[in-house]
């Protein structure tokens, strides 16, 4: 235990540890997109604690609160939105909510229902993760010196990638109802942007969209079983 721990401290934001001192709760149930963002937490000095779902979520924050909520539009429990409500009726409110997708037209929905802001997928850009959550922090919680904008590039490990396009091969194999395709385009469209993997991104868009028949969802799986055989295993 740390100092700052030790006497019930919050340790101050820097200018290289931007988001120091706050604790961010991602609601996101890919492994590949979330490992992306505990990296740029972990280079922005914030913690991050992670729900994999609507009911998770709501776990978490019947025991504690964040200073940030980054949910996800599309969860296997339902509308990332629903939650978003949720937490813009909370008392007291979370400082900061926001919206994420690979779908651009996901933000007005996020913003309709009560978020913040919103980071369009792929995560991938610190400056951007730290500009709009620093946009939209209370005052009080900014870090308020001169700070340089953090370039770097964040990649996260293709072991997510493979764990999620698993899932997804699981999911239209066992169950391709259109309801598990809308969801599994979704889930799919935001791995495929987070790899920029512009064949994969249009290939969930089909399911997304309902156009996939079987000879589609049967070259959807086979890109998938693809990209899990060639994908670098570290």
């Amino acid at each position: 235990m740390d100092n700052f721990a030790r006497y019930g401290m919050t340790p101050a934001p820097t200018a290289q540890r931007p988001l120091l001192g706050l604790t961010v709760l991602v609601v996101e149930d890919s492994r590949y997109a979330s490992e992306a963002l505990r990296l740029m937490c972990l280079h922005s000095g914030a913690r991050l604690r992670r729900a994999d779902s609507l009911s998770a979520a709501r776990r978490h924050l019947a025991i504690y609160r964040p200073s940030v909520a980054l949910v996800d539009m599309g969860l296997p429990d339902g509308s990332g939105a629903e939650l978003i409500g949720e937490l813009a009726q909370m008392s007291p409110r979370i400082p900061t909510i926001m919206g994420t997708s690979a779908d651009s037209f996901a933000e007005s929905i996020a913003i309709a229902a009560g978020a913040d802001a919103f980071l369009l997928k792929p995560h991938d850009s610190l400056s951007t993760f730290q500009e709009t959550i620093l946009a939209h922090l209370p005052k009080d919680k900014q870090f308020g010196g001169p700070r340089a904008i953090n370039q770097a590039e964040i990649n996260a490990d293709l072991i997510g990638f493979r764990d999620d396009l698993a899932h997804v091969a699981e999911l239209l194999r066992r169950d391709p109802t259109p309801d598990v395709r809308g969801y599994a385009g979704q889930f799919l469209a935001g791995i495929a942007q987070q790899a920029h993997d512009e064949t994969l991104a249009m290939a969930a868009q089909n399911l997304v969209s309902g156009k996939a028949g079987e000879g589609q969802l049967d070259r959807v799986c086979m890109l998938i079983d693809d990209r899990i055989e060639h994908a670098p295993v570290i």
